[in-house]
């Protein structure tokens, strides 16, 4: 629920898919975690008094991820940032998918705009036939949240036949619902051929203010070893602790989740003005007016103009764990309503 000017809405936005954010049992471990921990840790890493849980963290995801190493930082933002600058060196080539998150962008690079995510791929694949062996850096997100694709990476695998290949991917909307339990995709799309770094924020779907980088740990070194990770504070220790000691409720929620899915996306097959899968929580719709007949109803969506604020408007309902079997259903009900009425 959210309240705005005293009155509650059912709430089908934002990005908290696990409902972490509000679960009543991870808070309570978390609250004994920041009595524990304190409410933040500001010093570098790399000061001489350290605290075990980041190491334990980066061990635990790394190894539940399929990963060599990892490096945990305050942000998904900047462990973007952090990733490209180490990946993207001594590169000739540098393609840039165009649902690419700026995070992982790096400077002077812009994405693909004029090309969807299909025709980037052939584009890439053509690029790399006609080219003479090369180094070539392919960026992208694993999930484009907006238009609800979940990409295919493992053609980068056939250019890497030819090719020195590196692949820089964005699991910010991946972790918690795509890929290896919550662990995101690296499993995926780990090869020998494939020089693979996975970033992202884990303040999405796994409700930590921390972002993470996944890779082989000769790179993870080279990250720690810079000023930028040396120079930032980390991510927060009680709420790392606290994704530790919580795996079996993150596990249950995303079963929630996924039946959350299934039972949305089996309401409104027949409702041709939605568009989503039922194997991810974001569903988008076109009629703009929906919006405030949904509001009427006492439910806020996620609708803004994207990706500028000429660009048109986006509107999307977006499930969560925490969205309980009536909410769903009575989403139904009121989206039936106005597809009849449209």
């Amino acid at each position: 629920m959210i309240e705005i000017e005293g009155k509650e809405y059912l709430y089908f936005s934002g990005t908290s898919y696990l409902g972490i954010a509000q679960d009543v049992d991870f808070l309570d471990v978390l609250a004994n975690n920041i009595f524990e921990w304190g409410a933040n840790f500001g010093q570098s890493r790399n000061n001489n008094i350290r605290l075990e849980i980041f190491d334990e963290f980066e061990e635990f995801f790394a190894f539940n991820a399929g990963a060599t190493s990892a490096a945990v930082l305050s942000s998904g933002y900047l462990a973007g940032i952090a990733a490209w600058k180490n990946i993207s060196q001594a590169k000739d080539q540098i393609w840039i998918a165009p649902d690419a998150h700026s995070a992982i962008i790096p400077d002077g690079y812009s994405s693909s705009k004029q090309l969807d995510f299909i025709q980037w791929k052939k584009d890439c694949q053509q690029r790399a036939e006609k080219l003479s062996p090369q180094k070539i850096l392919l960026i992208g997100n694993a999930v484009d949240p907006l238009n609800i694709q979940i990409h295919d990476y493992n053609w980068v695998k056939e250019i890497a036949q030819k090719h020195e290949v590196s692949l820089l991917i964005d699991d910010s909307h991946a972790f918690g619902v795509v890929g290896k339990e919550i662990f995101g995709t690296y499993s995926m799309w780990n090869d020998p051929k494939v020089n693979l770094m996975v970033t992202g924020s884990l303040g999405k779907a796994l409700g930590l203010p921390a972002g993470i980088i996944l890779s082989e740990e000769d790179q993870i070194k080279k990250i720690k070893s810079t000023p930028l990770f040396g120079g930032a504070s980390p991510g927060s220790p009680a709420h790392l602790q606290t994704f530790l000691e919580m795996q079996h409720r993150y596990e249950e929620t995303q079963h929630l989740l996924e039946k959350n899915c299934v039972l949305f996306k089996e309401g409104i097959q027949n409702i041709s003005q939605l568009h989503g899968r039922s194997d991810y929580p974001v569903f988008r719709f076109h009629p703009n007016e929906w919006v405030d007949q949904l509001e009427s109803s006492g439910i806020i969506c996620s609708s803004f103009p994207y990706p500028t604020a000429e660009s048109p408007q986006v509107n999307r309902l977006i499930l969560s764990a925490y969205h309980e079997k009536s909410d769903i259903e009575y989403l139904i009900d009121i989206l039936q309503d106005l597809a009849k009425q449209s």
